[in-house]
């Protein structure tokens, strides 16, 4: 997700694996506070695993009034007499487990919730929370704003990575990835957009309900439930795929030539990177100035204005490389960003454009100086960092360079088997290397550790 233009072979992990592996050291029937993320430590939560999430909201932009309620359907991965979920900011009024009302108390971002009985571990249950106030966004370490975000004709929802928690509770980690229904009521006249395919519409005393339905696991920060004045335009591709495209009128005209060209787009990619992950495929172009990003929301990235063409290309793929295919550690971001950026090189040289080896040339004659070389892309360092150049460009380079190495044939073999491999699950940077080591036969271990791991500039390999 580009921010400031901001704005992500060994089988995914099972979710209850790494329910285990996410609660460990927690005390035996208390659910972690965090999934040990090292630069976002209370994200997540451990001792359990969201399957379901049944989101129900009313909006009303004139106020900023957020009305919701969501039902949770989870399992446990330990016994747990008390578990967390991420929720900031909201009052709640609400809260049961099962059928019993349940106890709980704010802790900062944490939700801590007490069921009346133990949960068994394996055992399956619902949340239910019901809350209401203004939500607003939360500042993110490198200074951006990430949530729910208002506009001057609704709000812009984003939540990477911290947002989800502004406008509904949570397991809030990648590793955490569940499917998701919407009930979604604002006034009428405006459009509230989400993930997946449009389930029906409907207007009645002066208010409009949309409901949307997201099949394919997400992780909660790729949710979005986007409200404003918008033109809509809805069809399917050749293949097969359901496009809604939401535009503020105010972009439409900008944003007209290139969201054309989106099908072609996601053809181009499917081709490249295999089959489109989802059901469904679109945009939603707000204008929301404050905002400074776009966001690779699951199947229909948000635009806080009309994009340009690279923009698109970088935002849908990361359908396949940050959405199906997510993060085990918000310190792997480079196999988000890095494959969405080095997908806008290849479509540039397979359309007329620069090569790939153009791109990378004019990249690696910056000086030891610039920011290019500030931190190595595999370890940012921190929150503040990873939507920084080194992440996009230099985690694009890497990947680059792996091409170089390997060859054409092997690398987008590479490419392919990643995303069919870990579809609807998660990866880690390790994973990938053992991956492109078995696919190419050759020892990468230099490689990546000059690309991805040394600091500054590195020697050309």
């Amino acid at each position: 997700m580009p921010k400031a233009v901001r704005r992500t072979f060994v089988l995914a992990t099972t979710p209850l694996a790494l329910v285990a592996l996410l609660g460990a050291g927690a005390p035996p029937s208390t659910g972690s506070s965090g999934a040990g993320d090292p630069y976002f430590p209370l994200a997540g939560n451990g001792g359990y695993h969201v399957d379901h999430y049944d989101l129900t909201l009313g909006y009303d932009p004139g106020s900023g009034h957020l009305d919701g309620k969501a039902v949770l359907t989870a399992r446990a991965g330990q016994r747990l007499s008390r578990f967390d979920l991420d929720f900031k900011g909201l009052t709640v009024t609400g809260l049961t487990v099962g059928h019993a009302k349940a106890g709980f108390r704010r802790d900062g971002q944490e939700l801590v919730v007490t069921p009346r009985r133990a949960l068994r571990k394996g055992e399956r249950f619902t949340i239910t929370v019901t809350y209401q106030g203004k939500p607003g966004p939360v500042t993110d370490p490198d200074g951006s704003l990430d949530g729910w975000i208002p506009t001057d004709d609704g709000a812009f929802v984003a939540g990477e990575p911290q947002g989800a928690m502004t406008w509904f509770p949570a397991n809030n980690h990648p590793t955490d990835k569940s499917s998701y229904d919407f009930t979604i009521t604002v006034p009428k006249g405006r459009t509230a957009v989400a993930n997946g395919v449009l389930l029906s519409q409907r207007t009645t005393h002066g208010k409009t309900t949309f409901r949307w339905r997201q099949s394919e696991p997400m992780a909660a920060y790729l949710a979005t439930a986007t409200v404003g004045k918008f033109d809509v335009q809805q069809f399917t591709t050749k293949s097969g795929i359901r496009v809604y495209n939401a535009v503020d009128p105010r972009e439409a005209a900008a944003a007209a030539p290139v969201l054309k060209k989106l099908p072609s787009v996601l053809e181009w990619e499917s081709k490249l990177f295999g089959p489109y992950p989802f059901r469904a495929a679109g945009s939603i172009v707000d204008r929301a100035p404050n905002v400074g990003y776009a966001l690779e929301t699951q199947s229909r990235p948000v635009y806080d204005r009309a994009p340009g063409l690279s923009t698109l290309v970088h935002e849908n793929a990361h359908q396949w490389f940050g959405d199906s295919v997510s993060l085990t550690s918000w310190k792997d971001i480079w196999l988000n960003e890095g494959f969405a950026t080095y997908a806008e090189w290849l479509y540039a040289e397979q359309h007329g454009g620069d090569s790939a080896q153009k791109t990378f040339d004019d990249l690696y004659a910056k000086p030891a100086s610039d920011g290019l070389w500030e931190f190595p892309p595999g370890d940012p360092g921190s929150g503040a960092n990873i939507f920084g150049t080194p992440v996009y460009a230099r985690g694009a380079m890497t990947l680059h360079a792996l091409r170089t190495r390997v060859g054409d044939r092997a690398f987008f073999l590479i490419l392919r088997a990643w995303a069919s491999g870990h579809r609807d699950g998660n990866g880690t940077t390790a994973q990938f290397q053992r991956l492109a080591e078995r696919v190419s036969g050759k020892d990468l271990d230099g490689l990546f550790q000059t690309w991805l791991y040394t600091p500054g500039k590195p020697n050309r390999l």
